[in-house]
């Protein structure tokens, strides 16, 4: 199956009463895989991403705000505007990623299946495609 295929939205756990609303997160349950890193994004000032993550599942939140999220396989683009802290967007990895137009007030939580290891990046447009494109050929 592409990659890009599994990419969709996952509605997370809230409860509302007088008093807000919880979303609790729990991985292997509400995630598709074990959490192994939680990171966030705020006082964002410029785009994000623009790489690929080789064996990272990612999923990715707006907390608060709204941005645009861009995500490729090397042939087709799919656009995700997020703008609700229930449900988030998993990113199996393989995936080119491209995160922009953050409003002033937006946090961008990922919870991603793997600690982090630059190494295991891939940081560039043009190696993400040779590495798909040597992938197809295999």
């Amino acid at each position: 199956m592409n990659a890009l295929n599994q990419v969709r939205w996952i509605e997370l756990p809230s409860n509302r009463d007088n008093r807000g609303i919880l979303t609790s997160i729990e991985s292997g349950i509400d995630i598709p895989f074990t959490i192994k890193r939680v990171f966030y994004m705020h006082h964002i000032v410029s785009d994000r991403g623009g790489h690929a993550h080789r064996d990272t599942d990612q999923v990715v939140i707006a907390i608060s705000g709204r941005f645009v999220m861009e995500l490729s396989d090397g042939i087709e683009h799919r656009f995700f505007e997020l703008d609700d802290p229930t449900r988030g967007v998993y990113i199996p990895r393989m995936i080119f990623i491209k995160m922009y137009n953050f409003t002033p007030d937006a946090v961008c939580c990922v919870l991603a299946s793997t600690h982090y290891d630059i190494t295991r990046s891939i940081r560039s447009w043009e190696e993400y495609l040779q590495v798909v494109k040597n992938q197809w050929q295999t």
